[in-house]
C-alpha cells in the first residue's frame, strides 16, 4: 500500500483525489506514519481547503439540497481547523525537550 506522502503528492500533481485513495489515506492515518507522512497530509487538506484539489467523493454529493450544501460548508470549516490543530501538533511534537537550561511553565 502506498504511503500517505505518495498518495498526497498524486493528488496534489493531478489536482484530484479519488474515492480509493481517500480510503487509502484513511486506512495509513489508521496505522504508523511519519512526520513526512503527516506533513503530506496536512499540505493536501490545505489544498483540498483552497479548492486546488477536488475530491471524488465530494463531486458525488455536490448535487445535494441547500441545507446539505450549507452542512459541506461547516465540514470545509472542520477539516480546515483540523489540518491547522495537525500542523501545530506535528511542530509541538517534533520540538526538543525542555533542558534546565530553558525556562518552562510549571517549573
Amino acid at each position: 500500500m502506498a504511503l500517505i506522502k505518495e498518495i498526497a503528492q498524486e493528488a496534489l500533481n493531478s489536482g484530484y483525489l479519488s474515492v480509493v485513495a481517500e480510503e487509502q489515506l484513511r486506512s495509513q492515518l489508521q496505522s504508523n506514519y511519519d512526520s513526512e507522512d503527516l506533513d503530506a497530509w496536512i499540505i493536501l487538506q490545505r489544498a483540498i481547503v483552497a479548492g486546488d484539489v477536488k475530491q471524488e467523493s465530494r463531486r458525488k454529493k455536490a448535487s445535494l439540497s441547500p441545507k446539505a450544501k450549507d452542512a459541506s460548508s461547516s465540514i470545509k470549516l472542520a477539516y480546515q481547523m483540523a489540518a491547522e490543530i495537525a500542523y501545530a501538533a506535528a511542530v509541538a511534537l517534533s520540538m526538543t525537550k525542555n533542558t534546565k537550561d530553558q525556562p518552562s511553565l510549571g517549573s
